[in-house]
């Protein structure tokens, strides 16, 4: 039972946690749906749905917002490249620029408050705890590429396909090509995590000046069915969109029915069918596209 012992206890440690960590100060001083709406599109352009789902507020509050940011010149609004029906929302110059700085200037916060503790790792350890408390049906979050990622990408896709489809090591060795492959100054990389536990990944690699390709999509057997493959899907579709890109290409096979189906969600319309024998097995390989619109 809740008692006010328990009330008192969480706003006390609210008021500790705000000063201890600055929140009130420098680039925090903007209203927090603000800055949660910046973070937001600071990963690309973003359907004003979503945006509502991520920050869990209510539309008329996030109309404000999304009005003040275009109001500042931060942010312009515009009709979703896959569903006109739908709004989308992307940072201005001006907009990813100011989010650079604030982002710099909290990164520079937190380091100092942490430099000055005997042991960060805890006290990020004890954070954990309490977020995994507080959600226990884990949090979905994605992230840039940090070491490691990368050949556990082609590990997991080695493993997983040859558990669940029977596929020899020569798809393992066509992840590792692509992998080899990825650019960090032109193409770009998700991980997905679930209370820091990495469950899923995805690229977006550059084809030419005009075309981007979807690539090694994987989501963990135990994250499937949490919204993680369309929201690693969508990810991609909205980096391709904001970097000017025309199209969206991606390569797969008519056995992986799930993929299939995040793809056509999206938008994603099937190009060309090949009969083929890869992978130790004869299947269809299916080209799907998606048209992008700025």
């Amino acid at each position: 039972m809740v008692t006010t012992h328990h009330v008192e206890a969480v706003r006390d440690f609210n008021r500790f946690y705000t000063a201890r960590m600055g929140l009130t100060r420098g680039s925090y001083a903007r209203p927090l749906p603000e800055i949660r709406v910046l973070y937001e599109l600071s990963h690309g352009t973003t359907e004003v749905a979503e945006l509502k789902r991520a920050l869990e507020i209510d539309a008329g509050q996030l109309s404000r917002v999304i009005a003040k940011l275009e109001q500042q010149g931060l942010a312009t609004k515009a009709p979703s490249a896959v569903d006109a029906r739908r709004q989308t929302v992307t940072l201005t110059e001006a907009g990813a620029a100011r989010f650079a700085e604030m982002d710099a200037e909290s990164a520079g916060e937190i380091t100092r408050v942490l430099d000055e503790l005997p042991d960060p790792d805890e006290v990020v350890a004890a954070m954990r705890s309490l977020k995994a408390a507080i959600a226990p049906q884990g949090t979905l979050t994605l992230r840039d590429l940090e070491p490691g990622d990368l050949g556990w990408l082609v590990q997991r896709h080695g493993e997983l396909y040859a558990r669940e489809f029977g596929y020899d090591q020569s798809f393992e060795r066509l992840v590792a090509r692509i992998v080899a492959d990825f650019d960090p100054e032109r193409d770009r990389a998700w991980v997905a995590e679930i209370d820091g536990t990495k469950v899923g990944a995805i690229l977006c690699v550059h084809a030419d000046d005009t075309t981007a390709k979807l690539r090694t999509l994987l989501v963990e057997p135990k994250a499937r069915g949490r919204g993680v493959g369309g929201t690693l899907v969508n990810q991609v579709v909205r980096h391709a969109t904001a970097r000017g890109y025309r199209t969206l290409t991606l390569y797969t096979n008519d056995n992986l029915h799930p993929a299939r189906r995040l793809y056509e969600r999206a938008g994603f319309t099937l190009a060309e069918s090949t009969p083929e024998r890869s992978f130790g097995h004869d299947h269809v390989a299916q080209t799907w596209s998606l048209t992008l619109k700025p």
